[in-house]
């Protein structure tokens, strides 16, 4: 057990975590967040792959996360039980933007008729933090809680565009892109040439690049200094507009409701 806790300590060390860190909470979370669309249920080995970790580890980590009420088990496969919305829930109701950006979605969604969502960047993914859709949408389709690689995503884009002159390179430097679809740009150079795009016109434009047969507008949500806390958005089928359709008539209520946002952000 002493070696143990050694290598522990030796390994935060070398990280740069700090003697603050508690590994334990860490595997926790990992555990919990290797569960998505993809990974809806899975056994302690499946889990025990995708999180790198020791079964017996991983083990500890499934019963404790079961009996808080996080997971859900028949004996051999484990799936998130409704009490993590919780967590999100917790977010939503103590981040003041959220509710400001899902009054702004509401609004753009009666004016177009056409689903609209907010974003924030999450690492290399942009996560929904405000979504509404016309009646005529499947209640399947993709709500808050949804992530998209944020460099394939018009939403990613504007938000990574945000960020300053380092960060943005930082970002860049450490990611490796995958192609979503046969439009996607992976190439690093021609990414980073449409992020400064972004940010140099204020909006992007992502066609089939995140999902074949739909293209998505966006813009950035910026605060009272000018700084890009959100992005909103604009998804549609290829069928109900071309690109330029697309800029001629959402992006005009698009920017429009991004600055009224700018005094209601933090």
């Amino acid at each position: 057990m002493t070696r143990l806790r050694t290598a522990d300590a030796e390994k935060r060390q070398k990280s740069g975590l700090g003697p603050d860190f508690l590994e334990a909470l860490a595997r926790g979370m990992g555990v919990l967040t290797a569960f998505d669309s993809q990974h809806r249920q899975m056994t302690l080995s499946d889990v025990a792959r995708i999180v790198d970790l020791p079964r017996a580890t991983v083990r500890r980590a499934l019963y404790t996360l079961e009996q808080l009420g996080y997971l859900d088990s028949d004996g051999r496969l484990f799936r998130l039980s409704p009490k993590v919305m919780r967590l999100a829930g917790a977010y939503l109701g103590s981040a003041g933007n959220a509710t400001a950006l899902q009054m702004a979605c509401d609004r753009l969604c009666l004016e177009i008729d056409e689903a609209c969502s907010a974003a924030v960047l999450d690492g290399e993914m942009a996560a929904m933090v405000a979504h509404a859709s016309p009646p005529r949408f499947l209640s399947s389709a993709p709500g808050i809680g949804f992530r998209v690689p944020a460099f394939s995503a018009a939403l990613g884009r504007v938000l990574v565009a945000g960020l300053g002159p380092e960060a943005r390179a930082a970002w860049l430097a450490t990611l490796q892109p995958q192609a979503l679809t046969a439009k996607t740009v992976t190439d690093r150079d021609e990414l980073a040439a449409a992020i400064e795009k972004a940010g140099q016109e204020g909006y992007a434009l992502s066609d089939q690049e995140a999902e074949l047969g739909f293209r998505s507008l966006a813009v950035p949500v910026r605060r009272f200094d000018g700084r890009v806390v959100a992005a909103l958005n604009i998804g549609i089928r290829i069928e109900r507009a071309t690109p330029k359709q697309m800029k001629d008539d959402f992006l005009p209520p698009l920017l429009r409701a991004a600055a009224d946002l700018r005094d209601h952000v933090v």
